[in-house]
């Protein structure tokens, strides 16, 4: 079929296509005459996703934006943040509302306030400005105030709601670990009175940092013994100046005098008192002591001795103070955690900014006039050419000598109008309908 013949069909039909664009247009004419106008209000905000919690030091990116965005699109829905709105609002008081709740269906068993939520849920629709962290709150009413109003007020609700959200958090975690804190303290406090009943019991005191302080006196003797050692090797005697000196007389008295000379003989019965005074200072200074005190060796088997009989009992009461230790440890940390969030719960950071405030509309949202009518003249038009269509192929009819050629029957000839033909039904011909003809006069 070639254009001119798709053409004439329509040309044919034209009174069929004609009458489907008046219906459609009428109807759609209608529709927005009638049609109960909603306007369509809106208020932006922004989710500080970048900025980390001043208490905690969290904060939403990477991956955690998506779900994070689509989270709170979800939660600016909820009830909670209807029913904070429907509180602002006041409805619960009003009677308006009461009435209209008491002429509700009867099976509708929502309570009063969930019906009065209702409506707020339904009509508010948020969109999420992708590649951003923006939600553009949106708010549909009958009147352009009404959705200005309610835009705003569902966004403070819901702003409300975040921060009171995260209040409560943070005080259900700083209740919980103020509770573990004292559970612990309660431990702690036993454990330590057990460690200090044991020390008593077994006379062992431990360090702050539960080491053992006769292990650090033993360490102590045995790192000084062999520098008492050292120091006896390079001792000199104080008698060894008068062993000199008695040499020196013996041998010069010796040139003069006989070997049985009274004088030689005492000389060397000092010389040999002197050598062992000598004998008795270096015994005196290899063992570390003072004359009349115990040598060191014999302190470090001492004190060997002492620590290797309360080895067990200083490891029990080390045991008992590494318990102390890691419940005072648990005992801080829950404090500083409850501490924490006993600060997060006095926060006022919700973490949303206001970008702007909802404008009362200048037109409606719906209807959308030029949209509608044009669609029902675009789809009225499709429709009366598709009918047209349909009843040509049900009913063929030749209409040109193309027809005919396409048919494969010979055409013997064609006629057409004279130029000089009455034009006077002219435009009911072009539509399309026959007029009776009452007779005309011979030409």
């Amino acid at each position: 079929m070639s254009f001119l013949q798709f053409f004439r069909i329509l040309w044919a039909r034209r009174a069929l296509i004609l009458l489907s664009v008046i219906g459609c247009v009428a109807a759609a004419s209608l529709v927005v005459a009638l049609a109960r106008p909603r306007y369509q209000a809106s208020t932006r905000i922004e989710l500080d996703l970048l900025k980390p919690d001043p208490v905690t030091g969290l904060s939403v990116g990477g991956r955690q934006t998506g779900d994070y965005v689509k989270t709170q699109v979800e939660l600016i829905q909820d009830y909670k943040v209807a029913s904070r709105a429907v509180d602002v609002l006041g409805w619960e008081n009003s009677p308006k509302m009461a009435a209209a709740y008491a002429r509700r269906q009867p099976g509708d068993k929502r309570d009063f306030h969930r019906w009065l939520a209702q409506p707020v849920m339904d009509n508010t629709n948020v969109m999420w400005v992708s590649g951003t962290s923006i939600l553009n709150i949106m708010y549909t009413s009958s009147t352009p105030d009404t959705a200005a109003k309610l835009a705003d007020t569902v966004r403070d609700a819901y702003i409300d709601q975040v921060l009171a959200t995260k209040r409560e958090y943070a005080r259900k975690n700083a209740n919980w670990y103020r509770k573990q804190a004292e559970d612990t303290y309660r431990k702690l406090k036993i454990a330590v009175d057990r460690l200090t009943t044991f020390e008593k019991a077994n006379g062992i005191i431990l360090q702050d940092d539960a080491s053992d302080p006769e292990m650090a006196k033993l360490k102590m003797l045995a790192q000084a013994a062999p520098a008492a050692q050292a120091a006896a090797g390079a001792f000199i005697a104080p008698s060894t100046i008068q062993v000199a000196s008695l040499e020196s007389q013996i041998a010069s008295q010796a040139k003069v005098l006989g070997p049985n000379h009274p004088d030689l003989q005492t000389l060397r019965s000092q010389l040999a008192a002197a050598q062992a005074a000598v004998s008795r200072e270096t015994a005196m200074a290899r063992s570390g002591i003072a004359p009349g005190g115990p040598s060191a060796s014999s302190m470090l088997s001492a004190q060997t001795q002492k620590v290797l009989a309360q080895r067990g009992k200083v490891s029990e009461a080390q045991r008992m103070a590494a318990d102390v230790q890691i419940l005072r440890s648990q005992y801080d940390k829950a404090l500083g955690k409850a501490a924490d969030y006993e600060q997060q719960a006095q926060t006022t950071e919700s973490g949303v900014r206001v970008m702007a405030s909802a404008v009362a509309p200048r037109a409606p949202d719906y209807p959308n006039s030029p949209l509608i009518i044009g669609g029902a003249l675009a789809i009225s038009f499709a429709l009366g050419t598709l009918t047209a269509l349909i009843i040509e192929l049900l009913n063929r009819r030749v209409r040109s000598a193309e027809d005919l050629a396409n048919s494969g029957l010979p055409v013997v000839g064609t006629m057409g109008r004279s130029l000089d033909d009455d034009q006077e039904g002219l435009l009911w011909k072009i539509l399309g309908i026959r007029m009776p003809q009452f007779g005309r006069a011979a030409q």
